[in-house]
C-alpha cells in the first residue's frame, strides 16, 4: 500500500475545478441552492449561475419545483428532495469549528463509500496546514485515520473481503504482511477508541481520527484532526484524543437515525 500524494497541478484551472466542485456538492449535498453555490466556491452568483447552467445544458444537474439544483441523468445519481450527508454536514459544521479553534489545528468531516472515505467538509483552525480545503476529496479508507476507525467497527473478514475486492482500483495489492499489520492496527483503535495516520496521505501531516455513530448506533462518518507531523507529538501528549473523542460525543448527542444510503 503505497503513501497517497495530492498535489496542486503546476497550472490549475481555476473553472474546472470550480465545476468539479459543484459536480462533488451535487453528489454529497444535494439540493443546492444558487447562492449557497457561489459561498461554496466563492464566486459571484453569476458566475456560479452561469457554471451550473453548463452543468444543466450537459445534464449533468437539474432544478427542482423550488429551483434548487439536484443532480441530473449524466451524473448517474438519483434525484432526492433530501440526503444524509447534506444533514449530517450541516449537524457536524459547528462542531467542527469549535474543535478546530480548541486545537487550532484542521478539523475534517468524512463518510465512508466501500472501501474509500470521502471528505465532507474541513475546517482550517490557527495553525494551517496549507493543503487546501479536502471537500469532495476521496482516498483509501485504510489511509486516513477516522477511515480506520470506522474500519474497526467492522468484522475483520468483512474488511478483508472489502480491501481485496477494490485492489484493482488501488493499482497496488495488499500483501499478507500489510493485512496481519492493519488487522492488529485496527484491534487496537476498537480498544482505544480512535486511529492514527502518520503522513499516510500528505507528507508532513499526521492526523487522529475517530468514527461516528448516529442515534441508532450506526456508523455514519468519521471525526479527524488533521496536524503537522513536528507537531503531532506534543499535541497527543496534551490530550488530543480525549479533544476529538469529546468533540464526538458532543456531535453523536446532536445526530439523528439516519437512513445512510
Amino acid at each position: 500500500m503505497k503513501r497517497i500524494q495530492r498535489k496542486l497541478p503546476a497550472y490549475p484551472i481555476e473553472s474546472v475545478d470550480n465545476v468539479l466542485a459543484l459536480l462533488e456538492m451535487l453528489r454529497d449535498l444535494r439540493p443546492i441552492r444558487l447562492a449557497e453555490a457561489a459561498a461554496e466556491l466563492g464566486v459571484s452568483r453569476s458566475t456560479a449561475h452561469r457554471l451550473l447552467a453548463m452543468l444543466v445544458y450537459r445534464g449533468y444537474a437539474d432544478q427542482d419545483a423550488s429551483r434548487r439544483y439536484v443532480p441530473g441523468p449524466a451524473l448517474g445519481v438519483a434525484t432526492s428532495s433530501e440526503v444524509w450527508t447534506a444533514t449530517l454536514r450541516k449537524i457536524a459544521q459547528p462542531h467542527l469549528e469549535i474543535l478546530a479553534g480548541r486545537t487550532a489545528q484542521t478539523t475534517n468531516l468524512m463518510i465512508r463509500a466501500g472501501a474509500w472515505v470521502r471528505f465532507l467538509s474541513t475546517v482550517e483552525g490557527r495553525d494551517p496546514l496549507r493543503i487546501g480545503d479536502r471537500r469532495g476529496v476521496v482516498l483509501p479508507v485504510e489511509a486516513v485515520s477516522a477511515g480506520k476507525a470506522m474500519l474497526a467497527h467492522l468484522p475483520w473478514a468483512e474488511v478483508r473481503q472489502l480491501l481485496e475486492y477494490d485492489d484493482a482500483a488501488r493499482q497496488s495489492a495488499f500483501t499478507s504482511v500489510q493485512l496481519d499489520s492493519l488487522e492488529r492496527e485496527l484491534a487496537t483503535v476498537r480498544v482505544r477508541g480512535f486511529a492514527a495516520n502518520f503522513q499516510g496521505t500528505e507528507e508532513g501531516v499526521s492526523a487522529l481520527g475517530v468514527a461516528v455513530r448516529d442515534a441508532g448506533g450506526e456508523v455514519v462518518g468519521g471525526l479527524s484532526v488533521s496536524a503537522r507531523v513536528s507537531k503531532f507529538r506534543e499535541l497527543f501528549e496534551s490530550g488530543l484524543a480525549a479533544e476529538v473523542l469529546a468533540a464526538r460525543d458532543r456531535l453523536e448527542a446532536d445526530l439523528p437515525d439516519f437512513n445512510a444510503v
